[in-house]
């Protein structure tokens, strides 16, 4: 169910218990979710743990009053908050209405107009959460537009898709070609998701060595904690996890199935949570038919699978890419970027990249260095050039 399409929720607040039971009755004949309370102080719990679309609150209460109460709250991001009094006079509703109430109600109140009010309220409150979220997902889309750069129709859609997957809990699985930038869009997926505070942890799986698993990963008990346990509240990256070694490969389905450890030498097993995502180059059917990949494995990583195309199916990015890396680079050297000329444009077009937009990256930085030097840039050139870039980050 949708917000939009949820029971609407009122939080009442009033002094009066048998107050307090006549409204939670007449809104939840109307088909409302209602939690009541006695004290205004109490109200920011109830916030965090009821999320009300709206606030009904008595304005003379002991303790903190409802007007006290109007005045303690965010307006910018709480619920609207409609006072209700028998005491009530224009003054009085004047200075509410001016402090940000939504609505001023005198008891004895018309229950038809009172619930109109409640539900105006809770429409309005839920019409600027529902603005709210669709600002933040076009603002992180467009921070994911930085990153996964492209204006091509499967890249635009790529970038929904991670968005999307970003924020569930679902194991997701990369797949790709060398170079197309599976670590970049894991690490989007974490830095978009719920978890983004928390760390993320990435393990080259062909680097793992079956002796050493248990105490590199799970640890020693009272000395060192290990990596899948310091993974805990972020996300673990498991990178060529066709190339994991397989006795290894069964510890890892066991942890990810018990989402637990037991550091060695512990006596009680410590619990972990977190996002699971692993990365491949490789066709995972064939390893598994291969005896390389587990198919229990498998089953519990691909709940959803992310396919990165290679640069020679996205040729319409060439140019944006090309230009955003002669850009970065220049920047990065302190020199204007070249001027890409029609053979350099030509060569980018008519190469394959077998090295994906890591190797365009690197034939960008090539341009540039090479005009830093004194000599002319030239797409054709680097591509052909065998002396490797320094120092280009392999994140892609």
């Amino acid at each position: 169910m949708t917000p939009a399409t949820a029971a609407k929720r009122a939080l009442i607040v009033d002094d009066d218990k048998s107050v307090r039971q006549s409204m939670v009755d007449l809104l939840e004949a109307a088909g409302w979710e209602v939690s009541d309370i006695a004290r205004a102080h109490l109200v920011a719990d109830q916030l965090a743990a009821f999320h009300p679309d709206v606030i009904v609150s008595d304005v003379r209460m002991p303790g903190m009053s409802g007007l006290e109460l109007l005045r303690s709250l965010d307006l910018q991001f709480a619920p609207p908050l409609v006072l209700i009094s028998a005491h009530g006079d224009i003054q009085m509703a004047v200075e509410a209405m001016r402090d940000g109430a939504y609505s001023f109600v005198e008891k004895p109140y018309d229950p038809r107009r009172f619930l109109t009010i409640l539900d105006h309220a809770s429409d309005q409150y839920r019409m600027r959460q529902s603005n709210d979220r669709l600002q933040n997902r076009l603002m992180r889309l467009s921070g994911l537009d930085r990153v996964l750069l492209g204006q091509t129709d499967e890249i635009t859609s790529l970038r929904k898709t991670i968005l999307d997957l970003a924020e569930i809990d679902a194991p997701v699985m990369i797949t790709g070609e060398t170079g197309t930038g599976k670590e970049l869009v894991a690490r989007a997926l974490h830095d978009l998701g719920p978890g983004s505070d928390g760390p993320f942890v990435a393990l080259n799986c062909a680097t793992l060595s079956p002796e050493r698993f248990e105490a590199d990963m799970f640890g020693l008990s009272g000395e060192a904690e290990g990596r899948l346990a310091s993974a805990s509240g972020g996300t673990l990256f498991l990178d060529e996890i066709c190339s994991c070694p397989m006795p290894v490969q069964a510890q890892l389905l066991r942890v990810i199935e018990d989402k637990q450890v037991l550091p060695v030498g512990a006596s009680s097993p410590v619990p972990l949570t977190f996002k699971v995502i692993s990365a491949t180059n490789e066709d995972v059917k064939e390893a598994v038919d291969q005896d390389r990949l587990r198919a229990d494995l498998l089953f519990r990583l691909n709940t959803v699978v992310l396919h990165l195309p290679p640069l020679r199916q996205r040729r319409d990015d060439l140019t944006l890419l090309m230009a955003h890396f002669m850009e970065s680079a220049a920047s990065s050297h302190d020199v204007a970027p070249p001027t890409l000329g029609q053979d350099d444009l030509a060569a980018a077009l008519s190469y394959d990249w077998p090295g994906n937009v890591r190797e365009l990256r690197n034939v960008a930085e090539r341009c540039v260095l090479a005009q830093r030097l004194g000599g002319q840039a030239s797409v054709s050139e680097a591509i052909r050039s065998d002396d490797p870039v320094q120092d280009v980050p392999n994140t892609l």
